[in-house]
Parts: structure tokens; sequence; C-alpha cells
């Protein structure tokens, strides 16, 4: 544990320099803790900031809010406009959304007189398909464990040793990632979307769920190792009539598993 906790005082030293911070915070195990650090190193003077759009989950706020309290910082909901452009789904939607971010935590910063913003973006997700990173780069967002050299079982690590509750919370995108480049985002779509993953959830126990949404076809994907809880019969037909209650044509079963972003990233980029 002495290594985790030297890690875990690193981060806090990080913020050493800075009068006070404001965390880009989702509620998922890394931007919590950045939070953690931040308010231990800077007390009143840190400030998560998690913004409020149909293409977050309502769990997600509520998780955001949860973690926020077990950590004690300050917690502001900010509403995200995002531009006109991102709800056509262009291939650069990622880039629009977090720009869109990044220019509202700057007013959030002047408002507040902080002298840096924060996020969680770390070393493995060098290795994620991430197309919105330059646009936080670009505004003057930095990235506490990234720069320390940071990765996802370290992070895991140090949230255990501090007893966060989303110490091993697998991350979730946003639901505009279910919805293939240039087909239209609309909140009807968002919403059918956030509560098919909710139903097959429920009915599985499945934690890792993504409902693709194609034009009204829906395509249920799951970790590669769960798929064998599907071949049920009854449960394939429950999934089946639950969803298209909610305005889905048609349901299928992705045999392939979960890949991350499977409708967002350039073909080649796909994990197989």
């Amino acid at each position: 544990m002495k290594g985790i906790e030297d890690k875990l005082n690193a981060l806090i030293k990080w913020f050493k320099p800075f009068t006070g911070a404001i965390i880009s915070f989702s509620g998922g195990t890394d931007s919590s803790i950045v939070a953690y650090a931040a308010h231990k190193a800077l007390k009143k003077g840190a400030v998560a900031v998690t913004f409020l759009n149909p293409i977050f989950p309502d769990e997600s706020i509520e998780r955001a809010r949860r973690v926020a309290d077990e950590i004690g910082i300050k917690l502001i909901f900010e509403n995200l406009q995002l531009p006109k452009l991102f709800y056509k789904n262009p291939i650069n939607r990622c880039y629009i959304c977090k720009e869109a971010m990044a220019k509202s935590l700057v007013i959030i910063k002047r408002k507040l007189r902080a002298s840096v913003i924060v996020d969680g973006y770390q070393k493995d997700d060098l290795h994620d398909y991430t197309p919105g990173r330059g646009a936080t780069v670009k505004h003057g967002v930095r990235s506490p464990l990234l720069e320390l050299g940071y990765g996802k079982e370290e992070i895991r690590a140090i949230a255990r040793f501090v007893k966060l509750s989303v110490a091993d919370k697998i991350s979730s995108p946003c639901l505009a990632t279910r919805i293939p480049f240039g087909q239209q985002i609309t909140q009807e779509k968002l919403h059918r979307i956030a509560n098919a993953e909710r139903i097959v959830k429920r009915l599985t126990g499945i934690e890792v769920v993504r409902v693709r949404d194609h034009n009204g076809l829906a395509r249920i994907e799951v970790d590669r190792e769960q798929r064998a809880l599907f071949f049920d019969t009854e449960l394939m037909d429950r999934i089946a009539k639950e969803l298209k209650n909610l305005g889905f044509n048609y349901v299928s079963f992705d045999l392939e598993g979960y890949r991350r972003g499977s409708v967002s990233k350039p073909r080649a980029l796909h994990r197989a």
C-alpha cells in the first residue's frame, strides 16, 4: 500500500501550486480520484463541474452527486448547450461536444477565479480513440493523471485505498456514441437508448450493456464473456417485447459482443 499512498500524495502535491481548481467531473473513477486529490490539496478552492444534457444518462448524474458527497467537494451542475451541428452527428461530434464543455469550464474558471481546469484523462486513454482530446488541450484543460503517468490499474488502486464507491466502476461514454455517424441525434433517441440499456441491465444483471440505435433497430452488445446469458428464449422474448414497447422496430443481439465505440470509430480502429 505504501506505493499507492505515495502515488496519491504525488497527485495531491500536483495541485499545491494552484489557488483554485475546476474539475470536469463525470463521477467515474478517473475524474473522482482527480477531484479527491484536488479537494485534499485545496479544500474549498476545488470545485467539481458535472454537465447536464440528455446525452448523459440519469444514472451518471446521480453517481456524480453521490461521489461528490463522498469526497466532500463542492459540485456544480452546468447545463451543456451544444451547437446544432452536434445533433447532425458528424464524424467530429466528440470534438464539438468537448469544445463546448471546455469553453463552459473556462467561463466557470474565470467566474470563480480558479487557476487551473483539470480532467480525468489518463495514460491508458492514449491507446483509445479519443477524438475530443484536442479540444480540451486547445482550451488549456490539464490532465494531472496523464502528466504523472498514471494508468487505469493504479487509479483504481488509489480509489480502493481511499474507499471511493466507484473504484471498480466501468466507464460509460455518452449516449450519443450509440448512434452511428450521420444519423440524427434526437432527445427521443437518447431517452429510448437510456431506457433500453436500463431494461437489459435489469433483466440480465449485466453491468456492461450498449444498445446501439440503427434508425430504429436496436443492436445489443454485452461483454463477450457474458454473451451466453442471453441464450434463453424466454429472456430474449421479454427483452425484445420491452424494447419494442420503447419504439424500436427490430431488436438484435451482436454476436461479437461489446466493442468500445463500435459505431463511432473509423473502421480500422474498431476492436474485434
